[in-house]
């Protein structure tokens, strides 16, 4: 493959040395994650569904934490002492804050509220509109540059003409107001 089609590439999947597009780090490390999970809650008993859901909706959908990371951080969250499974008449394991899950939350109030502030900036981007259509065309624009780039037969020239193309467009995306 050539070097620059090879670079290409990788900068399309976000490795080093490339214009980005790769996978996003995690929302929350653990302890941040344990956190939001224990600050729900205390403001009221929930099952790890309930979690996912309420994280879910908080964000407008833009982040799930997964069962593979809920469940566990709930088996953590009550070793630690932070809550209490109560008892219910469904499947489902409905869990309390204890006093020292309170507490902990009251000792950690200021980066409890910045989490949650994060959460909840990203759902005030979900409800500014609807990004769909921008998304489908940047997935459209992917796909035709990587089948051009890899299976068309371009010349250099043509490889920088493309360049050119993208380059100007985001220039004019940036001049938009």
């Amino acid at each position: 493959m050539r070097r620059d089609i090879h670079d290409a590439m990788r900068a399309m999947h976000g490795f080093p040395g490339g214009g980005g597009g790769g996978r996003r780090g995690r929302m929350f490390d653990g302890d941040e994650l344990r956190l939001v999970m224990l600050k729900l809650i205390a403001d009221e008993p929930r099952h790890g569904y309930d979690l996912i859901r309420e994280i879910e909706t908080m964000t407008g959908g833009g982040y799930a934490p997964s069962p593979g990371v809920i469940y566990p951080s709930l088996t953590m969250l009550g070793e630690m002492g932070m809550i209490d499974e109560e008892a219910s008449a469904g499947v489902k394991k409905r869990f309390a804050a204890t006093a020292e899950g309170r507490a902990h939350l009251a000792e950690n109030a200021d980066q409890v509220a910045g989490l949650i502030a994060k959460l909840s900036g990203m759902g005030d981007r979900a409800k500014r509109g609807d990004r769909a259509p921008v998304r489908r065309a940047l997935g459209n624009l992917r796909h035709v540059v990587q089948d051009r780039l890899m299976y068309g037969d371009l010349s250099d020239e043509q490889v920088h003409d493309v360049a050119a193309m993208i380059d100007e467009l985001v220039q004019r995306i940036e001049r938009l107001k």
